[in-house]
């Protein structure tokens, strides 16, 4: 009797041991992405889509630890330092004040990042096509002068554009700069407007009224998660908006020639597995781009504020 009571104890010591191995063996990501809006969401799940796609699923073989910082820059390093602490085996960031916050916490975990227009000088990487670091990923880099050629073609009458952003993003910076020098080679002028926080976006849009023919804002996270509130005053006011992305035509943006967030996601994820299963070092990953954008008008918009699409662009 005796004996058997061992034995059968020793199994399931065994079975225990077995089973927090498994557990222990699951490779552990941790996730912090920045704030909340259609753009960041779906660069998420196209991470998550495209680890299972290769064969890494939460909950299966890997454990995909999400935080969300909710735009708070000082929730960013809470929730950076977190993920370190539990010695992650990849940290996944999305934008950049939360890229920022990981790389400047950690020099030995791999970090992918995503939804970062510049990754070099946001100081990420040494250089984009050669990191050299334990920081790589994916651009969210988006055609700005296209973009600005899309305004002039949609509303050739236009002759002052607002650029509308946030003055804490270094993203916007970067696209702000392409797109007004795109501006001034199409014969426009512009006007500056940008935001410290939220709770400034209606009176900042409200001050271009009047003023600008048209409103351009980034890939802009800020302004993105605020794009309802935007496009309700600029409608009201009957000036046109063209975004950075499609989220932001879908909350009432006009329109955008923009990039596929959730595509940029999966993109992310090859790169995760090239470093979960081969070995790849961030170091030696160039910053990879998506090489097609898409081009996305908000009809609904369109007839409220009274313009005609042109032909070609339907």
């Amino acid at each position: 009797m005796k004996k058997n009571i061992l034995v059968l104890a020793v199994a399931v010591a065994a079975m225990c041991f077995t089973g927090c191995s498994k557990k222990d063996d699951k490779i552990k990501i941790g996730v912090i992405q920045l704030v909340e809006h259609s753009a960041l969401d779906a660069n998420y799940k196209g991470f998550v889509d495209g680890l299972a796609e290769a064969g890494y699923v939460d909950g299966q073989n890997i454990v995909i630890d999400y935080q969300n910082a909710q735009g708070e820059q000082a929730n960013c390093v809470t929730i950076a330092e977190k993920l370190i602490n539990d010695r992650d085996d990849l940290i996944f960031a999305i934008a950049t004040p939360a890229a920022q916050a990981v790389a400047n916490l950690t020099k030995d975990i791999p970090v992918l990042i995503s939804s970062v227009t510049d990754p070099e000088s946001a100081m990420l990487v040494a250089k984009n096509d050669a990191p050299g670091g334990n920081v790589s990923g994916t651009s969210d880099l988006t055609p700005c002068a296209a973009q600005m050629k899309l305004l002039k073609q949609i509303l050739p009458e236009a002759k002052t554009v607002g650029m509308l952003f946030c003055s804490s993003e270094q993203n916007s910076y970067f696209q702000i700069a392409l797109a007004e020098k795109a501006c001034e080679e199409l014969g426009l002028k512009y006007v500056e407007a940008t935001v410290s926080n939220s709770n400034e976006i209606q009176q900042v849009t409200q001050s271009l009224c009047g003023k600008v023919d048209a409103i351009y804002s980034p890939t802009d996270n800020m302004i993105a998660a605020g794009m309802a509130l935007v496009a309700q005053v600029a409608n009201e006011n009957g000036i046109p908006t063209i975004v950075g992305e499609e989220g932001m035509v879908n909350a009432g943006g006009l329109a955008t020639y923009g990039i596929n967030y959730y595509e940029l996601g999966k993109q992310t994820a090859k790169m995760a597995v090239e470093i979960l299963k081969d070995g790849k070092k961030p170091a030696d990953m160039p910053i990879q781009y998506l090489d097609t954008c898409d081009l996305k008008i908000n009809e609904e918009t369109a007839a409220k504020l009274g313009i005609t699409i042109p032909a070609d662009l339907k």
